[in-house]
């Protein structure tokens, strides 16, 4: 056993790796939770960091913790959240539901390299003073998730609602025929048609705006139940402000901290508007993918760039790989959105027991979300070409625009047109000449696809 060490904890003693920083907490851990390989989050484990960080100097500002300790914490944080030690968080993300043991991770790798420094720090008499893994790890997730927020996921939705835009503007008179039940409707125009999408995704921003916003009050201070034993009376308060300093957010302690710690309402509210960006994002590559369908026996309306064979036996296929992506995504989003509801229900008494499935849950839909936005602007949306030819043939030749008749010859008559057109194949506007009583000139002014688009009645 000359590869390891022997560590002791309050269960007796475990051989942990001989290099590694983390002791025998952690390592226990390691050998209970093979379950998936999947370690916590990267931004996960900075948020804890963090947390750590913000504890000891709101220990230190309360004369609990002396600033050789104090300081040995925080740049052994600066370190590990620097990236510098990736590898010594290798907990599984199916572990123990309070996430006590993500907790310890932290605490003993903080520790060992704080000790490196020729400080005496504990894993849990200084590292986790005023603390219990019972507030940190739900603050955790409340601080990594508004960072994922605010620095991934809200500038992707920028990024692809400004695509979106300039693309619109291009396309402001591009008619094209409307569908409804994927039947044929009444004219709209491209830029209509891409403004919804970008109306639907500033929504959207609004909404999850605001879910980050609720996270912003953290049950840091409530220790292992709620209550706050521990924790001094005035430590949430500086905890905060040292939080607040460390992060750029504006982080508050929560009133009533059982709420935070025994429920995970506002996490779990957060995943659902991340759910319906999921949709939002689901319909837009939907759409994409039926207006390029083709090239010759589908819609055929637009080209997206062709950016990989699409066949491994179909030589020249081209297939919109990049909307499949995005869709693929979203689908796995809305998955874990249930499966962090089905968490939320796991509140049993005063603790949640599904923690780190919903920390790491949230995470990998900020990731998924913000990247799929980005491919999505970039790869599909920007450089997509139009096929007018085909766009203005297909508005001249849809019969629903006798619609526009029904103010005019009223709806029975107007039904009569449009069957006779379809059936024939003419044009409806001829159909309309024979047999509406209008002139030419009137049919030509009030069928006017682009008029149409505007609303109204002529």
């Amino acid at each position: 056993m000359t590869d390891f060490r022997t560590e002791k904890d309050s269960l007796g003693e475990v051989h942990v790796p001989k290099d590694a920083h983390w002791g025998a907490q952690t390592q226990r851990a390691v050998d209970n939770f093979p379950v998936s390989g999947l370690p916590m989050p990267a931004a996960f484990i900075a948020a804890v960091v963090q947390i750590k960080q913000a504890a000891a100097d709101a220990n230190t500002s309360l004369g609990l913790l002396d600033t050789l300790r104090r300081d040995a914490i925080v740049e052994a944080g600066d370190r590990i959240i620097a990236g510098e030690f990736a590898d010594q968080f290798p907990v599984d993300r199916y572990q123990t539901g309070s996430g006590t043991s993500t907790n310890m991770n932290v605490n003993e790798v903080i520790s060992a390299l704080a000790n490196q420094t020729g400080a005496e720090v504990h894993p849990n008499d200084h590292v986790n003073m005023s603390q219990s893994s019972n507030d940190v790890i739900p603050s955790a997730i409340h601080v990594s998730a508004i960072a994922g927020v605010q620095e991934r996921l809200l500038p992707a939705l920028t990024h692809l609602c400004g695509v979106i835009y300039e693309r619109e503007g291009q396309f402001g008179e591009q008619v094209k025929t409307g569908r409804t039940h994927l039947m044929d409707a009444m004219p709209v125009t491209l830029g209509q048609e891409l403004r919804t999408w970008r109306e639907q995704l500033l929504a959207m921003r609004k909404r999850l705006d605001t879910a980050a916003g609720d996270l912003l009050p953290v049950p840091q201070g409530g220790t292992a139940v709620g209550t706050g034993v521990n924790a001094p009376e005035e430590f949430t308060g500086q905890f905060v402000k040292f939080l607040k300093d460390r992060t750029g957010y504006g982080f508050r302690s929560l009133e009533h901290k059982f709420v935070g710690q025994s429920a995970i309402d506002a996490p779990v509210n957060l995943s659902s508007q991340l759910r319906g960006l999921a949709v939002v994002l689901t319909k837009i590559a939907n759409d994409l993918r039926w207006m390029n369908s083709g090239p010759i026996h589908g819609l055929a309306e637009i080209s997206l760039p062709a950016l990989q064979p699409g066949s491994s036996i179909m030589p020249g296929k081209v297939n919109p790989v990049i909307p499949e992506s995005v869709a693929m995504a979203s689908a796995q989003v809305m998955g874990l959105d249930s499966t962090n509801a089905i968490a939320g229900q796991s509140g049993n008494f005063q603790l949640n027991v599904m923690l780190p499935l919903v920390g790491a849950n949230l995470l990998d839909m900020i990731e998924l979300m913000g990247n799929a936005m980005r491919v999505l602007a970039d790869k599909a949306i920007r450089d997509f070409t139009v096929n007018a030819d085909t766009l203005n043939a297909a508005v001249g030749k849809n019969p629903v625009l006798v619609t526009a008749l029904n103010p005019e010859i009223g709806y029975a008559l107007a039904s009569d047109i449009a069957k006779e057109a379809y059936a024939s194949g003419r044009p409806v506007i001829d159909v309309a000449e024979e047999r509406s009583g209008l002139d030419r000139a009137r049919l030509e002014g009030l069928m006017d696809p682009l008029k149409l688009t505007k609303g109204g009645v002529a």
